[in-house]
C-alpha cells in the first residue's frame, strides 16, 4: 500500500472518530436536559433542590399493597415532591434484599422487618432505623371462632396451628409458647405452603397470615362460607416482635443528614395521611391503581385494619421507634439461635438527625 493511501486513510479514521465524539457528547447532554427524574442535591433550607445526584431510591419490603400505603400516597399525591423530592420507589418482595441494596449503594432508604435489621447488623451490616411503621406487627394467625374460643395462649393446646418453618412466625410462636410453659407435645405444628386447603378443609385450625391484607381477604371468604373468624395476636400477651421499620445505610445517614430528615418527614407525612379515616376513598383508589387485582372496597378494609396497627395514641407519633420491642425481638432471636452475638440496638435506633 502507497504512503498516500495509508495517510488518506489514517486522516479518514481520525476524523470519523472526531464525529463520533461530538455526536456522544450531544446525546449525553440531551439525555441528561430530558430526564424526568430531578435529582436532588441539599440545601440550607428544609428542602432537596434540583442538583447533580440521581433520584432518591427506595427499596420497599413488599410488593405494591395496603402495608406500603404511606410511602404509595407520599409518592402518588405529590407529598415528596413538595419536599422537593425525585423519588423511585422499587416494589420489594421474597427475591429483594433492602439491606443489601443499601450496602450496595443501590438504594438511599429502605423498609425491612427488625429481624431482619437485627441479622444483618449480627454480620456487620451498616444500617440504622428512622422510624418504625408499624406499632403492632400484622403477622397475626387467623381461625374460626363460631368454632373455639382462644383467649389465653393455653387455649392453644391440643390444636393444630400452621407455621412456616425459617420464618417470623415460626419465631414469634416459638417465644409465646416458651413464654407460657407451652411445650412441643401440647400441640401440633404443621409446615405452612402456599396452599390453604388444610385450613379451608379444617385440618389445620390456626393459620399464620398477614391481619391487615391476607387477613382481610380470609376473613371474607369465611364469612361467605358461615365461618365467623377472628385473630390471635402474640402481641396482646407480651411478644412484640418489630414489623416494618424505615432504614438507611450508615453512609448516607452521616453524609447527607438533610436528605434523611427530609426523606423521613416526607414518609411520615404519607403514613400519617394514609391513615386518616377522611382520605380513606382517595388512598384505597390510588393503592388500587398500583395493586389493580384487590377492588377498592378491600383496600378501604385493609386500611382500617392497617391503621389499628400502625397509628399509635397519637397520629403525630406515627413513626415512634419502641425501643423495648427491638430490644425483646433481639432477645428471641438470640434465645431461637438465629444470631449468634448480640447488637447494640441503641445504637441501631438512630432516628431522623437532629
Amino acid at each position: 500500500m502507497s504512503p498516500y493511501k495509508t495517510t488518506h486513510r489514517m486522516a479518514y479514521l481520525h476524523s470519523c472518530l472526531k464525529t463520533m465524539i461530538i455526536w456522544g457528547i450531544f446525546l449525553l447532554c440531551f439525555i441528561g436536559c430530558t430526564s424526568n427524574e430531578a435529582p436532588q442535591v441539599e440545601t440550607k433550607d428544609n428542602t432537596i433542590k434540583p442538583g447533580d445526584s440521581g433520584p432518591v431510591v427506595c427499596r420497599l419490603k413488599w410488593l405494591y399493597n395496603t402495608s406500603v400505603a404511606g410511602e404509595i400516597w407520599a409518592q402518588e399525591s405529590g407529598i415528596f415532591k413538595a419536599h422537593g423530592l425525585t423519588v423511585k420507589l422499587r416494589e420489594g418482595g421474597p427475591e429483594q434484599d433492602a439491606i443489601k441494596d443499601l450496602e450496595l449503594g443501590r438504594a438511599h432508604f429502605g423498609v425491612a422487618s427488625a429481624d431482619q435489621v437485627i441479622r444483618a447488623a449480627a454480620k456487620g451490616a451498616h444500617v440504622v432505623v428512622l422510624a418504625q411503621i408499624f406499632q403492632v406487627n400484622p403477622l397475626q394467625w387467623i381461625y374460626a371462632k363460631d368454632k373455639r374460643a382462644i383467649v389465653k395462649p393455653q387455649d392453644l393446646k391440643g390444636l393444630c396451628i400452621g407455621v412456616t418453618y425459617g420464618g417470623n412466625d415460626e419465631a414469634i410462636l416459638s417465644a409465646l409458647l416458651r413464654m407460657y410453659k407451652i411445650g412441643p407435645d401440647d400441640l401440633e405444628l404443621y409446615a405452612v405452603h402456599y396452599d390453604f386447603n388444610p385450613f379451608w378443609k379444617g385440618e389445620v385450625e390456626l393459620w399464620p397470615v398477614y391481619r391487615n391484607t391476607q387477613g382481610i381477604i380470609l376473613q371474607k371468604k369465611m364469612a361467605q362460607t358461615g365461618k365467623q373468624a377472628d385473630f390471635f395476636n402474640p402481641s396482646t400477651f407480651g411478644i412484640r416482635f418489630v414489623a416494618n421499620s424505615l432504614i438507611t445505610s450508615k453512609k448516607v445517614y452521616s453524609e447527607q443528614p438533610q436528605l434523611v430528615r427530609v426523606f423521613t418527614e416526607a414518609v411520615l407525612e404519607g403514613w400519617r395521611d394514609a391513615m386518616d379515616s377522611e382520605l380513606e376513598l382517595k388512598v384505597a383508589e390510588t393503592i388500587h391503581r398500583l395493586d389493580p387485582e384487590t377492588p377498592v372496597s378491600v383496600i378501604q378494609q385493609q386500611l382500617a385494619e392497617t391503621r389499628a396497627l400502625v397509628v399509635p395514641k397519637s397520629p403525630k407519633a406515627i413513626g415512634t421507634i419502641d425501643t423495648k420491642a427491638w430490644k425483646q425481638t433481639a432477645e428471641i432471636l438470640i434465645t431461637q439461635g438465629l444470631i449468634s452475638q448480640e447488637v447494640d440496638i441503641t445504637s441501631l435506633l438512630a432516628g431522623p438527625p437532629p
